[in-house]
């Protein structure tokens, strides 16, 4: 029976959240949706199967090696500084500096942005500084839980130079002549859930107040707040500031340059057209490399740390990164499976769609809560983007429209927000570890203040497929969260 273009289409990724979510187990789940993907294929030959998945796994990696390079040194960056004991002194002057609640939240808040090249790095990291300077002014471990998730996934979504915004380039079909970075850059300004997310976090600490079960958390302080096991990284350097500070600045300094450069900037092309023909991964791999040469230059010779430890790091940078390059391998590969050149998923929905009532304007809402519903399953954004990208891709015909741009944009605000409030997400777990915060107290301080922006979400997708204008739909949204946080503010006051 040939399953190619038909419903059977959608079973490998419904296999695969269902086990997902059944098992919390990512991992098996997407290699159990490849597998039935491979034999649906292959209508039930085990052989072809085989010869299948391995050909598709071999050409997604392949094809998006420099994705793979660039995790790699980006895990042995984050390692070099987390071990240079560079955060370590950011820490030790915001203690002398920071006086105030308010103060010590907005520079957990401020740390969480500035570490915007990697989800993990940012909470272990911020979650290990920030600990004593909020204690000390008696902030909840559920509430620095709070901000450290909701800067980390928040911020590495719409930040260009960092590993999700290459997942989500290399998550759109090849054959499609996207360019893949250049759309995640025009979608920026429609990622509705990251931008509300973090204007929420800046109202909350302004206005400080908490409403729901953070409410009741923050006025209990040191009751049920800690967890039994906390983590910390290990910091073996004499590292200053300015050692997390430069490596950083480096990198967002040498990767724009290499994404000129590899756009022909020296050819004679402007800046504009230089970033639309880019090689992004490419630069990537480029400008991350010689950070690390750099990051050596700075800090060798300082004796920021030995010459052992900088080898250490590399290899524990590598093995840090492990985990995500093994869920983009699985996610490409299941892509690649269901993809036109194979089953044909893209055929199969665009044919629903086109042959469906549902307007086209309301679009971005559905799949916004689509994604939303698929990444708090699994756990995963990234696995989120391969599997729903493509599809957007399809529908609209690989038209790079505004109502295209913003459907994108849905999805990966959709994507952000499930991953946001997911129990067995990486980000959630590292977030309420590195706060010392128990896991499930901050799953359930977080989903209130998460399904709010998810709702007001909801509401400007639909403004902004009806109007076709996606800033129209975010200025709704900043009124309309901005307007029901001063209603809740007051009602807290009079509590």
């Amino acid at each position: 029976m040939n399953v190619v273009g038909t419903i059977w289409t959608l079973l490998p990724p419904i296999l695969a959240i269902a086990l997902a979510l059944w098992t919390k187990e990512v991992y098996m789940s997407l290699l159990a949706g490849i597998c039935v993907g491979a034999l649906l294929y292959s209508q039930f030959n085990v052989g072809d199967a085989i010869s299948v998945t391995v050909e598709v796994m071999s050409n997604k990696v392949g094809g998006n090696i420099c994705i793979v390079i660039f995790l790699v040194l980006l895990g042995m960056l984050v390692a070099l500084m987390s071990k240079s004991g560079a955060s370590k002194a950011y820490g030790d002057w915001a203690t002398r500096n920071i006086k105030t609640k308010r103060g010590s939240l907005f520079a957990t808040a401020g740390l969480g942005v500035l570490i915007f090249v990697d989800d993990y790095f940012n909470c272990l990291t911020v979650g290990t500084i920030m600990k004593p300077i909020t204690d000390k002014q008696k902030i909840s471990r559920a509430k620095l839980a709070y901000i450290i998730d909701a800067t980390a996934a928040p911020v590495c979504i719409i930040a260009p130079v960092s590993s999700w915004a290459a997942a989500v380039s290399s998550s759109l079909p090849e054959d499609s002549g996207l360019d893949g970075f250049m759309l995640f850059i025009k979608a920026i300004p429609y990622n509705y859930y990251a931008l509300l997310t973090l204007l929420m976090v800046v109202l909350l600490i302004v206005w400080n107040f908490d409403f729901g079960k953070m409410k009741k958390y923050e006025e209990t302080y040191g009751t049920t707040v800690t967890s039994k096991e906390e983590t910390s990284l290990e910091i073996q350097g004499n590292g200053k500031v300015k050692d997390l500070i430069i490596p950083i600045a480096v990198l967002i300094i040498f990767c724009i340059s290499a994404m000129l450069y590899t756009g022909g900037i020296l050819d004679g092309a402007n800046i504009r057209d230089a970033f639309a023909n880019c090689d992004a991964a490419f630069s990537l791999v480029i400008g991350s490399f010689f950070t690390i040469v750099l990051t050596a230059f700075l800090y060798l010779p300082r004796k920021v740390i030995t010459f052992r430890q900088f080898a250490d790091s590399l290899t524990e940078g590598f093995k840090a990164m492990v985990p995500a390059i093994l869920i983009l391998t699985f996610a490409w590969t299941l892509s690649g499976i269901c993809s036109g050149d194979y089953l044909g998923i893209n055929v199969y929905v665009k044919q629903v769609v086109s042959g469906s009532a549902i307007p086209m304007a309301v679009i971005p809402a559905i799949f916004f809560l689509v994604a939303l519903g698929l990444a708090f399953s699994t756990g995963t954004s990234w696995g989120t983007f391969a599997i729903l990208l493509p599809i957007i891709a399809s529908i609209f015909d690989n038209q790079a429209t505004t109502l295209f741009l913003i459907s994108m944009s849905s999805v990966m605000a959709g994507a952000v927000c499930g991953d946001h409030i997911s129990p067995i997400s990486d980000t959630t777990i590292l977030s309420s570890t590195g706060a010392g915060c128990d896991h499930i107290e901050h799953v359930n301080t977080q989903i209130p203040y998460a399904l709010l922006v998810a709702g007001i979400c909801a509401v400007c997708y639909i403004i902004a497929g009806v109007l076709d204008n996606g800033f129209i739909g975010l200025a709704v949204g900043i009124v309309l969260l901005t307007a029901i946080l001063y209603v809740l503010k007051k009602k807290s006051a009079k509590a």
